[in-house]
């Protein structure tokens, strides 16, 4: 055996013996002690803060604090949050951190399917410069997969919702113009099933239903999905609330609206298409015509027929 090949064998049975290692030290009992504060907290809270406004603190595991550190090494949390938000996920603080703790998973997978192609590199008897260079950029790209996921679900939710929207308004006009109240139309649009915006107007609801203005829910929920049709036709809707203006109409001049937003972006999007169907146009079948009218030619030529 060649000493590369004694490398190789010595990583892979180092990283069974690491992985065994740290799947018994995880089956371990935690042998660190609560603190002092956390312990006596219970019993002092009824002099500390009387009226139970301030949650317990609770000591951070070695899991919170890793996840926190990664969270401060990777920055836009902001735009991470609304893209969760736009998925239709739990967006926040804890939607972040846990979106970092699945992306930093993702990281290690990759960083040890690199590893596991680098030692086949080794074995295999090439350079052992891949196998260095595998790891990292498997890593990396497990980073960026777990990304762009998360982006092409935002993207085609925001779609969908863009879609639904001129739809939902003029539901809730129609709605109006029979008689009903705002709230009311609003709870009747969420009663229906199979729309991503009939769900956010449930959660709206919910949110009236609570305790907030109807201006305050709905321009909340908009600025959270940061969808430009949607924020305008919001904004607008909240301001015929605060004006009392007749609200029909305001809707169904946002559908129309809506619907024209809606075929500009058809139309720009079919002009992508056009230019994206050009290129197996120019680069794979204008050349093979080309070659099937000159390749006879030619035959000929060499053959010194004609």
């Amino acid at each position: 055996m060649t000493p590369i090949t004694d490398l190789a064998m010595a990583v892979v049975a180092g990283t069974a013996f690491g992985a065994g290692a740290w799947l018994l030290l995880l089956l371990t009992p935690r042998w660190g002690a609560v603190g002092l504060e956390q312990r006596i907290a219970p019993y002092i809270r009824d002099v500390s803060d009387p009226q139970g406004l301030t949650p317990l603190a609770t000591p951070p595991t070695w899991s919170t604090r890793i996840r926190a550190r990664w969270d401060r090494m990777l920055s836009g949390s902001d735009a991470v949050s609304r893209r969760l938000r736009q998925a239709g996920r739990s967006g926040g603080r804890e939607g972040v951190t846990s979106f970092r703790t699945r992306q930093l998973v993702w990281g290690l997978g990759g960083v040890v399917v690199g590893a596991l192609a680098g030692v086949l590199v080794v074995l295999t008897g090439r350079p052992p410069v891949a196998a260095v260079l595998l790891p990292a950029l498997a890593g990396l790209a497990g980073l960026a997969a777990c990304d762009l996921l998360l982006t092409q679900a935002a993207r085609a939710r925001v779609s969908r919702i863009e879609e639904e929207l001129p739809t939902v308004l003029e539901f809730l006009a129609l709605c109006l113009s029979a008689g009903e109240g705002i709230l009311d139309s609003l709870r009747r649009v969420g009663r229906l099933e199979g729309g991503e915006l009939t769900s956010e107007l449930r959660d709206v609801v919910l949110a009236v239903g609570t305790g907030s203005s109807l201006a305050e829910a709905l321009t909340a929920f908009a600025h959270e999905l940061d969808v430009p049709c949607l924020n305008r036709s919001v904004d607008h809707i909240a301001a015929a609330l605060d004006r009392g203006a007749p609200l029909a109409q305001v809707l169904q001049a946002q559908a129309a609206d809506a619907r024209e937003d809606a075929k500009q972006t058809l139309i720009e999007r079919a002009g992508r298409n056009e230019i994206k169907m050009m290129l197996p146009l120019v680069f794979l079948i204008l050349p093979i015509s080309v070659l099937f009218a000159i390749f006879p030619g030619v035959f000929m030529l060499r053959l010194g027929i004609g």
